[in-house]
């Protein structure tokens, strides 16, 4: 019997150090603590996946918060009752005493733990929802502002109609015409396709 954990961030920039911590206190050792940087929209995370693949029978996996194993409601359902029912290991959710497995095997205790599971599913997914009508929101208001976004646009330089010219007469190479120009190719192509277009 083992011992696993599984932590999750949503962005590279975003810390895992909390979530570490929290499962060293519990006695997880560090070479069984896996952990992904990435959105909780669905499963489809590397170490998630790797850590499935390890997890056997009569083993427990330690998560700090039901929102660290996922933001979407069914996909989190399928996800703890696949771990605890098909696989056969237990589920521990830190801040979520009620959601430890181990302590309520009878028939109430599964009751009560699948009612705060499906709760607290309902209110993760809930909130990445809220999450993404906040950032459209922001970006709206960002882009009425008169905030652009994505790299800055590279000025079309001023001897483009010439070389341009020349490169669709077949005078130049194509290779000549993005040294002449000092544009990247997919660059050179799109003011290519949009001057003559």
């Amino acid at each position: 019997m083992s011992n696993y954990a599984y932590g999750r961030v949503s962005a590279k920039d975003q810390k895992l150090e909390r979530q570490l911590d929290a499962f060293m206190r519990c006695g997880v050792t560090f070479n069984k603590i896996y952990c992904d940087k990435k959105s909780g929209k669905d499963f489809e995370r590397e170490q998630y996946k790797k850590m499935l693949k390890k997890i056997k029978t009569g083993d427990l996996l330690v998560i700090k918060s039901i929102d660290r194993l996922g933001r979407n409601y069914d996909s989190i359902i399928i996800e703890w009752k696949h771990i605890t029912q098909d696989v056969g290991a237990d589920i521990l959710v830190l801040d979520m005493p009620l959601l430890d497995t181990r302590t309520y095997k009878n028939l109430i205790g599964r009751l009560i733990a699948d009612i705060v599971l499906q709760l607290l599913s309902f209110v993760a997914e809930n909130e990445r929802e809220n999450i993404r009508t906040r950032q459209a929101e922001g970006i709206a208001i960002a882009k009425q502002k008169g905030v652009r976004f994505g790299r800055p646009r590279v000025a079309i330089p001023s001897n483009f109609s010439e070389v341009a010219a020349a490169y669709l007469s077949h005078t130049i190479s194509y290779a000549e015409a993005l040294r002449l120009t000092n544009l990247r190719p997919t660059t050179f192509y799109r003011y290519v396709k949009g001057y003559y277009d």
